[in-house]
This record gives structure tokens, C-alpha cells and sequence, in this order.
């Protein structure tokens, strides 16, 4: 069945499409190339050249390919080696055979080269503008055809593109939802996620990965909307009961997120809910090692060094000293230690 696009492809062909069309004649006998242009401009085709020399008409064939060849096949420069030559260039067009050789080995090898048709000599006229006129319907559909879906492919291309810019957009906005209580300016969501890509990077994750970490690592503190002002705020430092507050938003943000089907946000997910658990177990949820999905360790590192080195409500920014000797003392015990390697191992180098 033939799709939408096709149907209105033909719908829109007009019927003096192919009297339109670009023919070329190539035939060494200049009495049968004039014979058969006769034919065709009678029938009122406006575009037919001629050419009697193989090798010039090869070069312009390469150059400015038409709808349609009429090849002679016996000539000092022989069709099937025309043939070959324009298949190796890549030049696409439709061929019809001239020849008064019956050979069937020749029409096999003519026709897998992919010519179309052929005419027989002597011609007769009839004959000669039925093929010319199917075998052209033929080309033109088919470019048309190749052209309406460029076009589809090119919108597709555009939408799939406006999609995943409005996807980036919505994921940004949503975590500034979470930090623009505590940071306004959504810088440290950002941060999180350069860094966290970085890290990525230095362990040799797929670039996909890599990219899809970078836009969900922000979204970590998501959970944060669910937390009251007056403990997210506070500029001092938390009760026990307070904290327990703030341990909340893992599991808030992890409901928010769930359900997902994208890797994307299973990934988001995985991130929000783990990203303070410790290597040694003893994080918001228990999980310890390799239990902590990769996204979460990485995220956990760099979400650390940037409360470290950045002032909160509760404490001063540390000097970038004393946080890196914070994260090379901690892994092992807080920090996977192949992923606080990776970071110290990306700091060092300032890619950070």
C-alpha cells in the first residue's frame, strides 16, 4: 500500500510532467540520434540533446545528470562501459538501451547495471514515445518522490530538535523550581551537573551517558520543595529532628521522578534518591558500594564539593584546599574511591 506521501505525489503530477523532463540521446550514428530527437520533440518534448561522442557526453552526464538516457550500446566507447562509468560516479539517472543486438547476455549484464528499458532498431515510433513516457513517469515520480521525503525528513529533523530543546528547558526550569529557595541564581544545580559530566568523562562513560548525566544531575534537590523554609533556611546548624527533615527530599524528589520510561529519567530518578548515600553504608538509605547506581556515586561527589566550596546559610565557603583534602580523605568511606579518583583526577588537571 502506498504511504500519504506517495499518494499525494502522484495526485500532484501533472500529465506534461515528463515532456518537461531532461533527455539525452547518445548514439555515434548521428542519422539515429537525429531520427529519434525528431520523435521526441513532434511529441512535444522541450528539453532533448544530442551528443555522438561517449566521452564528452559522459563528462556532462556526471556534471548535469538528466531524467533520462537514451544509450546506444554499440559504439567505440561501448554502452556497458558508459554504464560502469557513470554507476562508479554515482550518477543517478534513467537509461534506456539502443540496440539491434538480440544478445540476451548483453541485456542481462545492461540490466544489472540498472537500465530501465530498451529499444530495439530499427525504431518504431509508437514504441519508442510508450517507453520513453512510462520510463520517464517512473523517474519523475521517483525523484519527486525522494524529494517530499527529504522535505518530511528535514521537518522531522526540525520538530525531533524544537523537542529536545523544549526537554532541555523544562528540565532546567524544574530544578531551578528546587534551588530558587535556597539559590536564586541556579547556579549550584548547573555546577553539579558540569561537574558530575566531567567525572563521568574521566571514567570513561559513553558520551550519551555523559550528556543525559549533565541534564539530570541538577535535578537531584528536587525533593527540596518539600521541605519547610524554616529548616531549609535555617542559618545554623540542624537539630537531629531537622535533619531528618532534610533527609526527606531524596525519597520526595525519587516519587516525583518515578515512573519514567526514558533512560533519562531513570537516570533522574536513581540520582535524586541516591545521591547521599555513602560508599561504607551509612547514608540516607543504607545502600553501600556498588548497590548506589554510578549516577548517584558521581553525583554525590560533585553535589559534596560544591557545598563545600560555596557558602550556605549555615557555614562559609571552604578554601579549595581544604575541600580536596576533604574528598581524598573521605574515599573509600563517603566517596566511591574509583570516582573520587576520577574528580580529584579531573580538578587537578582544571577541568573544573
Amino acid at each position: 500500500m502506498l504511504s500519504h506521501h506517495a499518494r499525494e505525489v502522484r495526485t500532484t503530477l501533472p500529465v506534461d510532467d515528463v515532456r518537461s523532463s531532461q533527455v539525452v540521446v547518445l548514439d555515434d550514428d548521428p542519422r539515429g540520434a537525429r531520427l529519434l530527437s525528431r520523435m521526441l520533440a513532434e511529441d512535444g518534448y522541450r528539453h532533448v540533446a544530442v551528443h555522438t561522442d561517449a566521452e564528452v557526453c559522459v563528462e556532462d552526464l556526471t556534471d548535469r545528470p538528466p531524467a533520462l538516457l537514451l544509450l546506444d550500446m554499440r559504439m567505440p566507447l561501448p554502452g556497458l562501459e558508459v554504464l560502469r562509468v557513470l554507476a562508479a560516479r554515482g550518477v543517478d539517472l534513467a537509461v534506456i538501451c539502443l540496440t539491434a543486438d538480440r544478445d540476451s547476455g548483453l541485456r542481462r549484464s545492461a540490466l544489472e547495471l540498472g537500465v530501465a528499458d530498451f529499444l530495439t532498431k530499427p525504431f518504431e515510433t509508437d514504441e519508442v514515445l510508450l517507453r520513453v513516457r512510462n520510463t520517464l513517469r517512473v523517474s519523475v515520480l521517483r525523484r519527486q518522490l525522494e524529494q517530499a521525503n527529504a522535505e518530511l525528513e528535514h521537518r522531522v529533523r526540525a520538530r525531533t530538535q524544537e523537542l529536545l530543546v523544549a526537554r532541555d528547558e523544562i528540565l532546567t526550569r524544574l530544578s531551578l523550581a528546587a534551588e530558587f529557595r535556597d539559590d536564586s541564581t541556579h547556579e549550584h544545580t548547573l555546577r553539579v551537573g558540569t561537574y558530575a559530566a566531567a567525572v563521568a568523562t574521566e571514567l570513561g562513560r559513553p558520551p550519551d551517558w555523559v550528556e543525559q548525566l549533565r541534564q539530570v544531575a541538577p535535578l537531584h534537590d528536587l525533593g527540596k520543595i518539600g521541605v519547610p523554609d524554616a529548616v531549609l533556611l535555617k542559618p545554623a546548624r540542624l537539630t537531629p529532628e531537622e535533619f531528618d527533615v532534610v533527609k526527606l527530599h531524596t525519597s520526595i524528589g525519587g516519587q516525583i521522578l518515578q515512573g519514567g520510561h526514558s533512560e533519562l529519567m531513570v537516570l533522574a530518578e536513581q540520582i535524586a534518591r541516591t545521591h547521599h548515600e555513602r560508599w561504607d553504608g551509612s547514608g540516607y538509605l543504607g545502600l553501600a558500594g556498588t548497590s548506589i547506581p554510578l549516577a548517584g556515586r558521581i553525583v554525590a561527589v560533585a553535589d559534596v564539593w560544591d557545598a563545600l566550596t560555596h557558602a550556605r546559610p549555615y557555614k562559609p565557603a571552604w578554601p579549595v584546599e581544604r575541600a580536596r583534602a576533604e574528598i581524598a580523605a573521605t574515599r573509600g568511606s563517603h566517596f566511591d574511591p574509583d570516582v573520587a579518583d576520577a574528580f580529584l583526577t579531573v580538578l587537578d588537571s582544571g577541568r573544573l
